[in-house]
């Protein structure tokens, strides 16, 4: 039996406001509230709650049977209880079908994975309790920030107790192979690692109402065709895209959203199912190993990450921002932290790039860098302000182990503490 596997994106950046040079040292406030409320909002109106109550008809009207994934970064999380608290609530309604899956990612939808692994663990936590605190699901399978991956990011990520990794189909990793079963990690087989069809997911989410394609009218029926055939040892076809797709990228007048609330009658029809990331990795054997020993994302036409770091605009940004991680991991400043994962996401450096700034609300790459530079000027003073470069590198790495081992100990209190809990229930 043949299974269809959606994932759905949701991350929105905080956008940065108009940051002068002169405002450096007088103004550390980084954010342009009005334009960031006005965005959810519309995010949340256009795609979000018309998307959800479309879902939750598919579930109920399937008695169980349509099943999907959500991704969230945590900054889109903060973003939504702020602005839209509804969408929040209705989250909450479909994790309480039992029929959604909720994947864990960095919570900034950074690129730490690639440039400091310490952070990327610490986010990496901080989405997963922020997931749970939400929505009472602990995330069990893992997609990095832009389905970044190589061999040695698989590597961390099972390190953090994943089997299950989301990656993109990339020409140069499959090869010959096809999307459409489990692979494994080429030194660590219990790390699975699902595939995305990225044309099927681009049907949807880039050429559902275009004129001009050849597949156009997409409908469910014709869409499910396609899928019906796969050759039949071809088991799994995972469907992953933004979650904008759905009302915004493809806007309601297209039939969107009744295309979509078609689907598991068609699929079902033709003895196609749906299942989750974490049960597909379950209960499917990894028909071979892929590797990737540089690293892949799902943007550009490379598919590498050269779209957030491939000038020295980016990479100049990038080293400034992650030189001061340390420093800022020692900071009690709640505030100063909360800026750290603000500017880190991925968006800020996709819009410095040449070639695919796709979102940006700047009139050059140049005009990203210098706003975000003199952003950056502001808050690297303000770091310096706590933990002066002048600190000696052997002192700061005392520091920094002095906080570990009380990391590890609170830690171990906690687990201690949820065991007891747990005995006095039963005793109860």
């Amino acid at each position: 039996m043949k299974n269809i596997c959606f994932y759905f994106e949701i991350h929105r950046p905080v956008r940065l406001k108009r940051y002068r040079f002169f405002d450096i040292g007088n103004d550390h406030y980084y954010y342009d509230d009005f334009q960031n409320e006005d965005h959810i909002r519309f995010l949340a109106e256009q795609s979000y709650l018309p998307a959800n109550k479309a879902i939750y008809e598919m579930i109920r009207n399937s008695n169980g049977k349509f099943r999907c994934a959500y991704s969230f970064s945590g900054i889109a999380l903060e973003q939504l209880e702020q602005y839209a608290p509804e969408v929040i609530d209705s989250f909450i309604e479909l994790a309480k079908t039992d029929c959604v899956e909720f994947l864990a990612e960095t919570y900034a939808h950074s690129l730490a994975s690639i440039y400091d692994y310490n952070e990327f663990e610490q986010e990496v936590k901080m989405q997963v309790d922020k997931i749970e605190s939400l929505f009472g699901k602990k995330p069990t399978a893992f997609r990095n920030s832009e389905l970044i991956y190589s061999d040695e990011i698989g590597e961390k990520i099972y390190q953090l107790g994943f089997k299950t990794i989301l990656i993109d189909e990339v020409s140069h990793v499959l090869g010959w192979k096809s999307p459409n079963f489990i692979y494994s990690h080429p030194s660590i087989q219990r790390l699975k690692l699902l595939v995305r069809n990225f044309g099927l997911s681009d049907d949807i989410a880039f050429r559902f109402s275009n004129p001009s394609w050849q597949g156009y009218p997409l409908t469910a029926d014709k869409f499910i065709g396609w899928i019906n055939n796969f050759p039949e040892n071809e088991k799994i076809i995972n469907i992953w895209m933004g979650y904008e797709a759905f009302g915004v990228f493809q806007p309601n007048h297209t039939g969107i959203f009744d295309f979509l609330k078609a689907l598991p009658y068609y699929a079902l029809l033709n003895n196609i199912g749906f299942i989750l990331p974490s049960e597909a990795a379950k209960k499917m054997d990894a028909v071979n190993i892929l590797s990737s020993p540089e690293p892949i994302s799902w943007s550009g036409l490379e598919k590498d990450i050269s779209v957030w770091n491939g000038n020295d605009l980016q990479q100049e940004a990038l080293n400034k921002l992650y030189a001061v991680e340390e420093r800022v991991r020692l900071c009690d400043d709640r505030t100063l932290r909360h800026d750290w994962l603000r500017l880190q996401s991925t968006d800020h450096f996709r819009y410095m790039s040449h070639k695919d700034s796709f979102g940006t609300y700047y009139e050059s790459p140049y005009d990203a860098f210098i706003n975000y530079m003199n952003i950056l000027a502001d808050f690297l003073d303000r770091v310096d302000q706590q933990y002066p470069t002048t600190i000696e590198n052997e002192e700061l790495n005392a520091l920094l182990k002095t906080i570990a081992n009380l990391e590890k100990e609170v830690e171990k209190l906690q687990a201690e503490l949820k065991r007891l809990r747990a005995r006095k229930k039963i005793i109860e």
